[in-house]
C-alpha cells in the first residue's frame, strides 16, 4: 500500500491573525463534560481548573470563514457561571459573556443593538448556549500579549461587529476591512523571584496555563454563587432563531 501526499494540504503557518483584523467568523462550542441549565446544554460546559473555583465555561472555537485568513482558528473561553459576583449576587463574569452572546446574535441576523420589537427580541432567546454553536458573525480580532515566556502570542475575539458599525456590511459580504490595531504595549514579564538575603529558599513561582487556556471573563472566587444563563423557553421551540432566517 502506498500514500500519494501530492493532494495533501499546504502546511497552515503558524503566524497570528494581525492585530485589530475584520473577519467573519464562525464559533463552535467544544463540549467540557459538565451540565448547564439547560437540557440542550447536558455536558456542554467546562469547569475551571482552579482549585475551589467554581466557574463554569464555554469553551469557544473561532474559525475564519473566508478572506486571506479563512480556516484560521483561534479559541477563548467565556464565564457563563461562578466567579466574582455583583451586588445583586450575580456572577460578573456571566454578565459580560450573555452581551457578547446577544451581540453574536444581533450580527449574524443584521439586527440593530437598539431594536427590541417583538421579533427582534423573539430571535434573541434560545433554547439553551448550545444554539450559539455554529453561529457566524462579524468580528475584530485581537492579539492578546503572553505575559509568561514559555508561551506565545495568541489571538482573541476582540469584540463582534455589529450592523450599525460601517465595517459590518462589508465582512459579512467578504470584503477585504483594512486592520485597526488595538492599543495595548507589550509588558515585560515579572522577572523571577530571587531568594531572600538570608539564605531562605523562595518559592519557585507556579507554571501558568497558555493563554488560550485561560477564561477571558473575571477571575474566578471560590464560593461564589452560580447563576443561570437564562429561563429555558417553551418547548415548541426547535433550535435558535438565527438558524431559521
Amino acid at each position: 500500500m502506498t500514500f500519494d501526499m501530492n493532494d495533501a494540504e499546504p502546511q497552515k503557518t503558524s503566524d497570528l491573525i494581525p492585530d485589530g483584523s475584520f473577519a467573519k467568523v464562525t464559533m463552535t462550542i467544544r463540549p467540557g463534560g459538565r451540565d448547564g441549565q439547560s437540557e440542550v446544554d447536558r455536558g456542554l460546559l467546562k469547569a475551571s481548573n482552579t482549585p475551589g473555583s467554581d466557574v463554569l465555561m464555554v469553551d469557544a472555537e473561532f474559525t475564519v470563514t473566508e478572506g486571506h485568513h479563512a480556516r484560521r482558528k483561534f479559541w477563548q473561553n467565556f464565564t457563563v457561571a461562578g466567579g466574582k459576583v455583583d451586588e445583586h449576587g450575580v456572577s460578573i463574569g456571566w454578565k459580560i459573556s450573555k452581551g457578547t452572546f446577544r451581540a453574536m446574535i444581533d450580527s449574524a441576523l443584521g439586527l440593530g443593538p437598539e431594536d427590541m420589537s417583538d421579533a427582534a427580541r423573539a430571535q434573541r432567546v434560545l433554547n439553551g448556549l448550545a444554539d450559539l454553536s455554529g453561529i457566524t458573525f462579524a468580528a475584530k480580532v485581537r492579539v492578546e500579549v503572553s505575559q509568561d515566556p514559555r508561551y506565545g502570542d495568541s489571538n482573541r475575539l476582540d469584540r463582534v461587529v455589529l450592523p450599525n458599525e460601517p465595517e459590518w456590511r462589508k465582512v459579512m459580504d467578504g470584503e477585504a476591512v483594512p486592520p485597526v490595531p488595538t492599543s495595548r504595549p507589550r509588558t515585560a514579564a515579572p522577572p523571577p523571584a530571587q531568594a531572600p538575603a538570608w539564605g531562605q529558599a523562595a518559592t519557585a513561582p507556579q507554571p501558568t496555563k497558555p493563554g488560550w487556556a485561560a477564561a477571558t471573563q473575571s477571575p474566578p472566587q471560590a464560593g461564589a454563587q452560580s447563576v443561570a444563563p437564562a429561563a429555558a423557553p417553551p418547548a415548541a421551540k426547535t433550535g435558535p432563531a438565527w438558524l431559521n432566517t
